[in-house]
């Protein structure tokens, strides 16, 4: 997805999440961080399933190696179980994370580009 922010990564997620897609992100992370900023992020979950295994180890590796770079995290939703990860991202790094439901887009959207 676009932005206006240059520290913002957007992204519609559906399927499975699989190594490749982790892949094309980590770029990002790094274009910001050299920036000296902090890794915002902006994610619109339709028909989400989740992680190929793959794609999960890659993920964990990333985010374990970025864990202090990232900053806010809106994920926008449908599903209970959606809002559960949500939570648990939030228990395990010191980013702000937010859930919001599907219908509370604009409202995600202000809340991610908001000051801290």
């Amino acid at each position: 997805m676009e932005t206006k922010e240059e520290n913002l990564i957007a992204a519609k997620i559906s399927g499975k999440i699989s190594k490749k897609d982790v892949e094309r992100f980590h770029p990002l992370i790094h274009n910001t961080i050299e920036k000296g900023q902090k890794v915002d992020f902006y994610f619109e979950l339709e028909n989400f399933h989740g992680y190929k295994l793959e794609g999960l180890w890659e993920d964990l590796k990333v985010d374990t190696a970025h864990l202090s770079d990232y900053g806010k995290m809106a994920f926008v939703g449908d599903k209970k179980w959606q809002e559960w990860a949500a939570k648990a991202t939030d228990l395990f790094t010191s980013s702000e994370v937010k859930y919001f439901d599907s219908q509370d887009k604009e409202e995600a959207k202000n809340w991610i580009q908001s000051e801290r």
